[in-house]
């Protein structure tokens, strides 16, 4: 098979990207409302000319389903989900569905895709469940990432999730994209961890680039919904993905359409910031962590501060660390920034469970993507990663602030000893107190 055009998924018209994010649904505009109104209804009026009327029994032109002012009933299509997806296809560079979460959207592509085989590694424990089921109801086989390109055939699947969960490693969509195009096969890319403006998974030769937009897209934590953008060259799935979708009745729903129209006016203005954020403490945190590499001012006030991280933190993990890759594919693919989310180990088990304790900025929850900071002990909803693995997801709040909340909390841990592991649950104090 070969492959698509490289600039075949990109978008490149005169307007830029916040000025698409706000404007891009402005033909859908019928009121004149500012703020896009919030439509509520499940069914929609036939046209009052008989002459318009398409009974079931009579071919009907695809523009009855695909036209925006012709909504029939809203688990087909309606005018706020319209919106949503005419932001989203500007933005991602293709053909937009939205879903009613992350999962669903996976569930919808695979579902039509019907692969065979499913390439996948590692990544969010979600997409893994839905793969299981699909290995349930279609035999479907799952095997590695890296496996052997021989193992492919032509209409398999390859799912690829970088920047990863939960730690914020980068993997080359480049790379994957040209695997799949040798053997025939479709390259979905989860590209959840890094959304525009920070990379273009199309550009690279994607087939699919697939959202959780409950995360940043959503930006909020107040909404679910998932999002499948289609490269040009496969834009000829999206109708019958779209009658796929009535059918399993998995569209967004009118309010989360709103909400989330709401959410992408300021995708840029976030996203940008909470890159630029996170690369900050992760430098920061990295240098305490290797001292012999860092630039510092103060060297005795760093001297301290280092050994006081370096007793509770073992190691921190960021797209922004992958040094080689920088050369040679990282920067190309992601262009704007290194991505929101990163995660830290600590050195113990006790000392991953107690740190959300101590901080008083970062909020203890899963998820990701909202304003606020997040921070989870992973293993809380994640069974299969590093018990002491805490991955952080950064907000808009002042990044100075966030590093002297992480500091003060690491301070409290380094003053406290822990009780035997089998008992995390309780601290001995240094003074032999116990709590």
């Amino acid at each position: 098979m070969a492959p698509p055009e490289q600039n075949g998924g990109a978008s490149h018209p005169a307007s830029a990207f916040s000025t698409r994010a706000i404007h891009a649904d402005g033909y859908l505009n019928q009121v004149t409302d500012v703020a896009p109104p919030m439509h509520m209804s499940s069914t929609f009026r036939y046209d009052t000319d008989p002459a318009k009327l398409v009974g079931t029994h009579d071919p009907r032109p695809i523009e009855q389903f695909t036209n925006p002012n012709l909504h029939i009933y809203s688990r087909h299509t309606a005018p706020n989900s319209t919106r949503v997806e005419a932001v989203l296809s500007s933005l991602l560079g293709g053909r937009t569905l939205v879903y009613a979460s992350g999962l669903a959207a996976l569930h919808a592509i695979l579902t039509y895709l019907h692969p065979k085989r499913f390439s996948i590694g590692d990544g969010y424990h979600g997409s893994h469940g839905v793969a299981k089921m699909h290995e349930k109801l279609s035999g479907m086989v799952q095997l590695p990432l890296d496996c052997p390109e021989e193992e492919l055939q032509a209409g398999d699947v390859i799912h690829l999730e970088t920047p990863l969960n939960p730690t914020g490693k980068a993997l080359s969509v480049r790379k994957y994209a040209e695997k799949a195009w040798r053997r025939g096969a479709f390259l979905i890319v989860d590209a959840t961890f890094g959304p525009p403006p920070l990379q273009n998974p199309l550009e690279l030769g994607a087939d699919v680039v697939m959202h959780s937009g409950t995360k940043y897209l959503g930006g909020h934590a107040d909404l679910l919904f998932g999002v499948l953008a289609l490269a040009p060259w496969r834009s000829g799935w999206f109708d019958e993905m779209l009658f796929e979708r009535m059918i399993l009745g998995s569209k967004l729903a009118d309010f989360e359409s709103w909400l989330a129209v709401r959410s992408l006016r300021t995708l840029e203005l976030r996203v940008r910031r909470q890159s630029e954020s996170a690369t900050k403490l992760v430098a920061w945190l990295n240098g305490l962590l290797h001292p012999e590499r860092a630039v510092v001012e103060d060297a005795a006030e760093s001297s301290g501060v280092s050994k006081l991280v370096r007793d509770v933190v073992l190691s921190v993990e960021h797209a922004s660390l992958q040094v080689e890759d920088k050369g040679e594919w990282l920067e190309e693919q992601m262009k704007g920034g290194y991505g929101p989310v990163f995660a830290f180990t600590m050195k113990t088990e006790a000392l991953s469970r107690h740190l959300p304790s101590k901080l008083q900025i970062f909020q203890h929850a899963t998820s990701l993507g909202s304003v606020e900071s997040l921070i989870e002990w992973r293993t809380m909803t994640d069974g299969t990663c590093d018990k002491r693995l805490m991955r952080v997801s950064v907000g808009v709040e002042g990044w100075e602030d966030l590093r002297d909340d992480l500091l003060q909390a690491f301070r409290s841990l380094s003053e406290e000893r822990f009780s035997d592991e089998s008992n995390v649950g309780r601290i001995v104090p240094i003074n032999g107190v116990k709590d």
